[in-house]
């Protein structure tokens, strides 16, 4: 803002007076639009403590703050954060990775909110940016080649003469089945206790009911609920991965019924880390280090098994999942393979020697009549005609 005037001192009052004036000054809340952005975070910060979110979550708003936004904003007041400047960096942001525009977006339209329910902006500048567009990316399962050799990797891990040190004791082996049996997340398998494991007549079931996580400053701990509310849920375990648990849980005494299944040397939870590191030695002695592979390629691939071989909505439910929309479109590989039954059909009844037109004879029923209907409807000009 400016102010003219005859004089200096004449020009700096007729400029304060100005700042008084306009528009959302004085709310007399604890921002206003004069409020550096610093002061936004600060209070944005104190309230995220109080909010009912899990611990990882907050973790993740406090490091999108620090690292990607407040960096960014920290020289302007409230009032010049414009929708301009938000999409710049939201276009910078997108530059670098989808998933980091998505969240700076997510951060900075909850922190806007906040400060439009403190009587400090007139609006929010988030709303009116560009949609954050995602780059179309291929969904890939392990094929079932990959799958065995890295099972044979895992057979054969340290267990050479030549090798150092203690030998192996067979538990990220033994929990690379049970990821491939159950489409469990990873921390999931490794929260499994024996109290979550019920092996009837029938067939094992196990129920997820918490999950192995990191936190900033401390070590990988079971936590006692899983991911989400539909996390919670009971799994019916094939044959192949109840085979292995129950050779684990023979080794349980009694009285460590709340002990994980897997765990060190302790009774403490095997750490994400020490899975994902010894799990690369697996891909490497099955000539796959470069393959991208990691654990959690085992829930796509039994999304994908489950989705082609009983639908998508039965993959939903075993993953987990509030909405099939998740599961298609993170853990089911696209079905490249071709429905060859169409074509049989068609030369059956069209051929030109010998045809079979038993399917032509018989009148349109409604539905029939109403699918072509569709079908017309939905083809151009040229098509239709």
């Amino acid at each position: 803002m400016t102010a003219v005037a005859s004089s200096r001192r004449a020009a700096t009052a007729r400029l304060k007076a100005k700042l008084v004036d306009r528009a959302g000054y004085g709310s007399g809340g604890l921002l206003s639009v004069s409020s550096p952005f610093g002061d936004l975070c600060d209070l944005w910060l104190a309230d995220l403590e109080l909010r009912d979110i899990s611990e990882g979550t907050k973790d993740n708003y406090r490091d999108d703050l620090r690292l990607h936004v407040r960096p960014v904003l920290e020289s302007y007041a409230l009032g010049e954060i414009t929708t301009g400047r938000v999409e710049w960096l939201l276009r910078r942001e997108a530059a670098i990775s989808h998933s980091r525009a998505k969240h700076t977006r997510t951060l900075l339209n909850q922190m806007f909110a906040f400060a439009l329910r403190h009587d400090a902006l007139a609006r929010n500048p988030v709303q009116g940016t560009s949609p954050l567009i995602k780059p179309k990316r291929e969904i890939e399962a392990m094929t079932l080649e990959q799958v065995q050799a890295i099972r044979a990797a895992a057979a054969a891990w340290r267990t050479g003469s030549g090798v150092l040190g203690p030998k192996p004791d067979g538990q990220v082996r033994d929990i690379c089945e049970v990821l491939l049996g159950t489409s469990m997340r990873p921390g999931e398998v490794l929260a499994l206790r024996p109290c979550d494991i019920d092996d009837t007549s029938r067939g094992m079931i196990a129920h997820v009911r918490g999950t192995v996580v990191r936190r900033q400053g401390m070590r990988d701990f079971r936590q006692d609920h899983a991911k989400t509310d539909a996390s919670h849920r009971s799994i019916a375990v094939p044959e192949f991965a109840a085979r292995v648990l129950r050779r684990r849980l023979a080794h349980v005494a009694s009285e460590q019924s709340e002990v994980t299944i897997f765990h060190n040397r302790n009774g403490g939870v095997i750490t994400l880390h020490n899975l994902r590191r010894t799990f690369r030695e697996f891909l490497t002695d099955a000539g796959l280090t470069d393959s991208g592979i990691t654990p959690r390629w085992y829930r796509r691939t039994g999304a994908t098994v489950l989705a082609r071989g009983l639908g998508i909505d039965a993959a939903a439910s075993f993953l987990g999942h509030t909405s099939t929309a998740i599961t298609e479109g993170h853990y089911v590989a696209p079905d490249q393979s071709v429905d060859l039954s169409p074509a049989a059909v068609l030369e059956r009844t069209l051929r030109p020697v010998d045809p079979d037109g038993s399917l032509l004879v018989v009148g349109n029923n409604d539905e029939e009549l109403d699918a072509l209907d569709r079908i017309d409807r939905t083809e151009g000009p040229d098509e239709a005609a």
